[in-house]
């Protein structure tokens, strides 16, 4: 889950991260009644989970309440890259003297933590990774000592930071570390780092990614989920405990095990080249239970995105056999009974196929179609699709 640049503020505050003071608010008179507060040189900065805000104009300094004002009335309602602006923060201002990156992240392919410094913030790390790649420190961080004072300072001197700045920033790369273990993240970043003219070493910018399979040891993360931006269709999902991800195409699709649905998506691209253009709907991967309650739960997701016009069930029976599959697909028809109003085509293959087959003919539903392979009920499922 990735938070809110106001909520990582606050979770760095918690772990006493220096910060500036901020204040969220939702309209212009709240951003005013913010300034006044706040007083002196105040940046109204919009809340919204992707970069590039600033030049996008979601990031504006507000001399005086007025100027705050003016500025919220131009952030709030704006879109950037898609993201509408619904919520702003008015974080105080600072007199800035140098900018910084620091971060430290899960590395997945080397099954550690990964800490990614440099002395030049401010800018986009992808930018500066291809423009100035011998800028960005990359410092492997065992995750069963982390990042304590001496790590700290290894990871500041290796981004070559001054003798006279390092130890001011490894004390700080302590406290992120604490925030990233301490919530269970799987990113902690600031961008910029900033130091200011007096000395102060200030987390100005945070971002924060929680590993969701984390969230029974914090009863309070489910508070930061920002369940109004969520899709609706991935939170029935998730109330129901699906893997489910949409896409942006008319056939959906339902599979058991993440393998078999990732090459189903591929299968399903490829065919609807011959039938203008279709492409999968969705990932959904009903795992190695497919009851009836299960596949009634898959369907009716599915078939709730107005985008979706025809299903391919791809099912490869394992430890969960064909006919008990089948039984799921048949129960679940029956359940969502009129709302079941777009064509399936069902793929069904290893354990009891021939039972599973059976039932689903006798059944004899109007709106399924069996396919002997996967590349038949692709290319099905594409056809009906266009039509």
């Amino acid at each position: 889950m990735d938070l809110y640049e106001y909520q990582a503020r606050d979770l760095f505050e918690k772990y006493e991260v220096p910060v500036l003071a901020g204040i969220v608010a939702d309209t212009p008179d709240e951003v005013r009644a913010a300034a006044e507060k706040l007083g002196g040189v105040v940046v109204v900065k919009a809340q919204v989970k992707t970069g590039g805000r600033g030049k996008a104009g979601g990031v504006k300094v507000a001399k005086n309440p007025d100027e705050a004002y003016e500025a919220a009335q131009a952030i709030l309602g704006l879109d950037i890259k898609g993201h509408i602006v619904k919520r702003v923060m008015v974080a105080a201002g600072a007199r800035i003297a140098r900018e910084f990156y620091f971060s430290v992240l899960l590395d997945r392919a080397n099954r550690s933590y990964l800490s990614l410094c440099s002395v030049e913030g401010g800018m986009e790390i992808e930018q500066l990774a291809v423009e100035k790649p011998e800028a960005l420190a990359r410092v492997e961080v065992d995750p069963d000592r982390g990042i304590d004072a001496a790590k700290a300072l290894e990871i500041a001197k290796a981004a070559n930071f001054d003798d006279e700045t390092a130890p001011k920033v490894a004390d700080v790369f302590v406290k992120l570390f604490n925030v990233y273990k301490g919530e269970d993240a799987t990113l902690v970043e600031v961008n910029p780092l900033v130091q200011t003219e007096d000395g102060a070493i200030i987390a100005l910018d945070g971002k924060v990614s929680l590993d969701e399979n984390a969230a029974f040891r914090h009863a309070d993360h489910e508070a930061l989920e920002d369940k109004s931006a969520a899709d609706p269709l991935e939170a029935k999902a998730k109330e129901h405990d699906l893997n489910y991800v949409k896409l942006d195409g008319q056939v959906g699709i339902i599979g058991n095990g993440a393998g078999l649905v990732m090459s189903t998506l591929d299968v399903v691209a490829y065919a609807g080249e011959k039938h203008g253009g279709v492409k999968p709907a969705n990932f959904l991967d009903i795992g190695g239970g497919a009851s009836a309650a299960v596949m009634a739960a898959g369907l009716d997701v599915i078939l709730n995105d107005p985008q979706v016009e025809s299903v391919f069930v791809n099912v490869f029976g394992g430890i969960t056999a064909c006919d008990a599959v089948a039984n799921g697909i048949v129960g679940a028809l029956n359940t969502l009974g009129d709302e079941a109003n777009k064509p399936l085509v069902v793929r069904l293959d290893g354990n009891n196929v021939d039972e599973g087959r059976r039932i689903l003919a006798e059944y004899a539903h109007p709106l399924v179609t069996l396919a002997a392979t996967m590349d038949d009920g692709a290319d099905k499922a594409a056809e009906l699709a266009n039509a």
